[in-house]
């Protein structure tokens, strides 16, 4: 039986280069881990179907749908700063776009479907740590309101990875407002492909910034989303940790959840990855490395300008914008973190002084917002006269414990949980997977007893100092 679901895929019209058409590689005994039910209905796909047998061979990339035209997108990027001309999805295939109930058009992309045009070395396959992890992290980042891609299934494939150790398979159903990268514009600009790069950007405008006119005018809206979505980041301890220029969206979305972490004490200088042995993309570094992107970004745009030289100058200028978006949503985000209704220079010093005995105290991020929104004193500042000193001062300006309450989340998904949960995955076992998924999508809401032990911060044992990309 073959499904109908559907499918409209406005960039498979697009240029042959841009992409190269290619189905999933078929996996011996696909089973659900999970379907997520509410994203699914609000596409307006049948959650019942897609959990029948059926449903779960074309969420392995056994088996295809009416109206599906699986592609592999190219595109190119620096990574890690260093350019890279020829990357390309080597693991994951585009089954197509679906126009949803309300309108908006989204990708439904299979992770791990096995090899493209352009894996390179690479077996096209994901082992199920990942999967866990971008489910898990994805949809807790769509529930703390930040711009993401989403998941909408992870199954186990039945067939075994090899990376340091042999690993379970699985595939992570990702939907996403677009899979356009600024590296996808950087692969027409380097290959100096004019007809690709401005089908690309008509596609975009159309796609994305329908209210745009022109590039000038394109430029300022992307630069504006990032912005405000690193801002976003940085109000909620989140290190992406690759920040490559593939693996910034054009939508404004978050995408590519690799090596990515929360904060757990409060360090600007925070890394991660594996693969970050600089600290190019630690958690302070992340606006920077957002304007660094943003050039790439305008630099491949020049080609398509009548007069090239005069849009150097306009889109630097456009560039050089980012910073006051960047700090007036970052003062925005943080004033209202400390219950204070409108930024100002007093709720900035506030912050700002915060952060400072934040990093002082080695302070949990995430539980001293939350504890000062719950009217109590922070764990590690019990005994601290800074803190006392400080706390005085911001209660002078009767802070807004029900706006802190909608601000600070008593829950982020800790690395150590994640872990714990991708351990006894390995071996089976989903129910913390589906307990620590349940605590994470409803981050704002009141602890009880069984929530509780998600928020924790880990035990010296339990820390968490690298996470991997799992390629």
């Amino acid at each position: 039986m073959t499904l109908t679901l559907p499918f409209d895929t406005s960039y498979a019209r697009l240029p042959a280069q841009m992409y190269s058409f290619v189905d999933p590689t078929p996996v011996s005994k696909p089973a659900l881990i999970k379907l997520n039910s509410p994203l699914a209905q609000s596409l307006g796909l049948d959650a019942t179907s897609l959990r029948t047998e059926d449903g779960v061979a074309f969420l392995a990339g056994n088996s295809s749908a009416d109206g599906a035209t699986p592609l592999a997108q190219a595109y190119a990027g620096h990574q890690f700063g260093q350019w890279n001309p020829q990357l390309g999805d080597g693991r994951a295939v585009l089954l197509g776009e679906i126009v949803a109930p309300n309108g908006h058009r989204f990708d439904v992309q299979l992770k791990g479907a096995g090899r493209t045009p352009y894996s390179r070395m690479g077996d096209g396959r994901a082992w199920l740590g990942p999967v866990l992890r971008e489910y898990i992290v994805s949809e807790a980042m769509f529930a703390l309101g930040v711009p993401t891609t989403r998941a909408l299934a992870a199954v186990t494939t039945g067939d075994p990875v090899y990376r340091d150790a042999i690993l379970p398979g699985a595939i992570l159903t990702r939907v996403a407002s677009s899979h356009i990268r600024v590296g996808t514009f950087q692969y027409f600009a380097a290959r100096q492909d004019i007809e690709a790069l401005r089908a690309l950007t008509d596609h975009v405008v159309t796609r994305h910034y329908p209210h745009c006119n022109g590039l000038a005018d394109l430029l300022r809206s992307v630069v504006a989303r990032q912005a405000k979505l690193i801002a976003k980041w940085t109000s909620i301890g989140f290190i992406h940790g690759v920040m490559n220029t593939d693996n910034m969206a054009i939508s404004g979305e978050t995408i590519d959840y690799g090596p990515c972490a929360f904060l757990d004490e409060y360090d600007a200088g925070k890394v991660f990855s594996s693969i970050d042995r600089q600290g190019r993309y630690a958690y302070g570094n992340q606006p920077r490395i957002g304007v660094w992107n943003l050039a790439q970004f305008a630099t491949a745009l020049v080609p398509l300008a009548d007069d090239q030289a005069a849009a150097v100058e306009e889109f630097t200028q456009i560039i050089n914008e980012f910073a006051d978006i960047y700090d007036s949503e970052r003062r925005t985000i943080f004033a209202a973190k400390l219950g204070l209704n409108a930024s100002s220079e007093t709720s900035e010093a506030l912050a700002e002084g915060l952060l400072r005995l934040m990093a002082q105290y080695g302070a949990d991020f995430t539980l001293t917002f939350a504890a000062l929104a719950n009217g109590k004193i922070p764990p590690d500042f019990e005994s601290s006269p800074e803190f006392s000193a400080w706390e005085r001062e911001w209660r002078a300006h009767n802070p807004d414990l029900e706006l802190m309450c909608r601000t600070n989340p008593q829950i982020i998904p800790r690395n150590h949980q994640i872990e714990r949960v991708i351990q006894v995955g390995v071996k089976g076992d989903f129910k913390p997977f589906e307990a620590l998924l349940d605590a994470v999508t409803s981050p704002f809401t009141p602890l009880t007893p069984d929530t509780a032990p998600f928020a924790a911060p880990p035990e010296p044992q339990q820390r968490v100092t690298q996470t991997f990309c799992g390629t």
